[in-house]
């Protein structure tokens, strides 16, 4: 790893596989941080990509043509997410010889020692003396951001009725399943909900979502006062999450539903078929502390705090750093 070495630069770099919701989680933790981060999507070749991370003799060496250049001067903070960025960020540490703030972002499965700070949800179970736990994910849903966007698309959705109610609708994943026979009782529901209690509906797909469910959606909701975004043009789902009176998101993201409950607005999860540990952790503490509730069909009004796990895990960064800091100056003056 010697033809990697160098200094680090004054700068924050953000690793990732290019996953929207993995990729958002670190730039939102970089901005908080006060930084203009510069974001770096990789990808493992294989047969480096199947293997565990330190298996991988040479991690930068193994990421394959379509990945970012990944090469000195080292950053000063690197923020990585993501299983196939785990070995290119210990690799850097290693490289900039410790100078090189790393910070990873959910649970590595591998020894926390090798990372300066590890950020992951509360389900994770992860405990380690650099772990900061979080109530789901970090994201870049801030006050700035969401009035900003209820600026630009506010007008465009002046005539439909209030409540307002956004609807962020995930797919399959890993553990979770979206047939088309849920987004058939979830339209009824969402239709039947906003005849009966006089309101307007902004529904937003994600690429997870299949085909045949939103198109079920759709024919549920006809005749109804209701948005959809089509994917052309700019991406409204940070002004949903500003103007809505109510989020109703699935089951499947975590993401959605912590960004969602960033508002501070009544969160309602829809079920979905399959699930896991983790996810059911995960749902049960957002019920437990009031956020979120079961979707069935009925709109209800209730306050919590809301989230704000970005900035809260920030700050406990910022310490670690000037910590980091405050040691090297003294350790700088003694020699």
């Amino acid at each position: 790893m010697n033809q990697y070495t160098s200094s680090p630069a004054e700068v924050c770099w953000v690793v990732s596989d290019g996953k929207a919701g993995m990729e958002s989680q670190g730039v939102g933790l970089a901005e908080a941080l006060g930084f203009d981060p510069v974001v770096k999507r990789i990808q493992v070749r294989r047969p480096w990509r199947w293997l565990p991370p330190l298996w991988v003799p040479d991690p930068v060496g193994s990421l394959g043509p379509k990945k970012d250049k990944l090469a000195p001067p080292w950053p000063e903070v690197l923020i990585a997410s993501g299983r196939q960025s785990v070995g290119v960020s210990i690799a850097i540490r290693r490289a900039a010889a410790g100078r090189t703030f790393t910070i990873q972002i959910q649970n590595p499965a591998v020894d926390p020692a090798r990372f300066d700070a590890i950020v992951t949800p509360r389900h994770d179970r992860l405990r380690a003396p650099n772990v900061i736990e979080t109530i789901g994910g970090m994201n870049r849903v801030t006050a700035p951001r969401l009035a900003e966007a209820a600026a630009q698309f506010g007008p465009q959705w002046s005539d439909l009725p209030r409540p307002l109610v956004a609807v962020m609708l995930g797919g399959d994943n890993k553990v979770y399943r979206m047939p088309t026979r849920i987004g058939e009782a979830l339209g009824r529901q969402l239709a039947d909900m906003a005849r009966r209690e006089g309101a307007g509906l902004l529904v937003t797909p994600s690429r997870r979502t299949v085909p045949g469910v939103l198109t079920a959606i759709q024919r549920a909701l006809d005749g109804v006062p209701a948005r959809f975004w089509d994917g052309s043009g700019d991406n409204p789902y940070m002004a949903y999450l500003a103007l809505a009176d109510a989020v109703v998101v699935t089951a499947d993201s975590v993401n959605m539903i912590s960004e969602a409950a960033t508002t501070g607005k009544p969160v309602y999860v829809v079920g979905l078929e399959g699930g896991s540990r983790k996810f059911s952790a995960f749902h049960a503490e957002l019920r437990e502390a009031g956020i979120a509730r079961p979707f069935e069909g009925r709109l209800e009004t209730w306050r919590y705090t809301a989230l704000r796990e970005t900035e809260r895990a920030a700050a406990e960064i910022r310490s670690r750093l000037a910590a980091r800091d405050d040691m090297e100056t003294r350790s700088a003056a003694v020699n």
